[in-house]
């Protein structure tokens, strides 16, 4: 019988996860260079879906010595995605780990990063520490500055144009309607269709304060609705300068379709389960 690719990656998220990369990786923390390496690893900790880098403990320019306090109560955000168990999304802070191991404090010059590093006890990641992404000031991939999180070699974006006829709605209300969408392909996310602004009832939308960041898309801006006594909180958002996997929907706006009402082509399809479905992204 043949294997469902979908199960094969769902099947092995309850496992500690490590794939090589021929990559120079680099981070600083303010100005110091705290980490070059020709050898990276990446790492996807139990439950989680987007990795960490690993790098030997000899390319952190900088002493390694146990969290003084590590007995902190872990904090996880279980989500669903799909129809699998719940993964921990990256809410859920990088000193929750989901592994055995050691958590560790960088200590570089003058700066302390306290808990940016963790020893797992697993012996395929001897001599390495993974680290967390969040405390250092900026990353480099070769001498491109990387945002987000480390690119994934499993997961990538694909953005289509496509004529099928896409409507949004919210309690019947719509807010998109368009046969020019830009259907955005992001493994193991739902479709995303984003739409040209002429087709969005933008005089239902809001600005939000909100800003994210993508590793592959770049820094999005989101929107609420107000619809009839509501809102719905940064329910759209927009790519104003994408990186350049995401071009082709610079400008455009999408929907989080978990929380409304799709047609495709006149066929209703089912809202996705994902982190979105229930509550808006924190």
């Amino acid at each position: 019988m043949a294997v469902q690719m979908r199960d094969l990656m769902r099947g092995v998220l309850p496992e500690l996860r490590v794939h090589p990369v021929d990559k120079w990786v680099r981070a600083r923390a303010g100005d110091a260079l705290v980490v070059s390496t020709g050898r990276p690893r990446l790492v996807w900790e139990p439950r989680r879906v987007v990795p960490s880098y690993a790098v030997p403990r000899d390319d952190v320019a900088g002493d390694l010595v146990p969290v003084v306090d590590p007995d902190v109560a872990p904090v996880e955000h279980p989500v669903p995605l799909g129809a699998g168990p719940p993964v921990l999304d990256p809410r859920t802070p990088f000193s929750t780990h989901s592994c055995p191991g050691t958590p560790l404090t960088i200590r570089a010059g003058s700066d302390e990063l306290v808990g940016a590093a963790f020893a797992p006890d697993d012996p395929d990641l001897g001599g390495y520490v993974v680290l967390d992404w969040k405390a250092f000031s900026q990353w480099y991939e070769e001498d491109e500055p990387v945002m987000g999180h480390p690119h994934d070699p499993f997961d990538r974006i694909d953005c289509l144009h496509s004529s099928r006829r896409v409507t949004l709605r919210a309690d019947g209300q719509v807010l998109a309607d368009t046969d020019r969408a830009t259907l955005l392909f992001e493994t193991p996310l739902p479709v995303r269709y984003y739409i040209p602004r002429e087709d969005v009832s933008t005089e239902l939308l809001e600005p939000s304060s909100r800003h994210t960041v993508c590793a592959y898309k770049g820094q999005a801006s989101y929107w609420s609705a107000r619809v009839g006594d509501g809102v719905l909180p940064d329910i759209a958002w927009t790519y104003v300068d994408p990186l350049h996997d995401a071009l082709p929907v610079r400008g455009l706006v999408a929907f989080f379709t978990e929380r409304l009402d799709l047609t495709v082509d006149g066929v209703d399809l089912p809202r996705p389960r994902t982190p979105w479905s229930d509550l808006p992204p924190a």
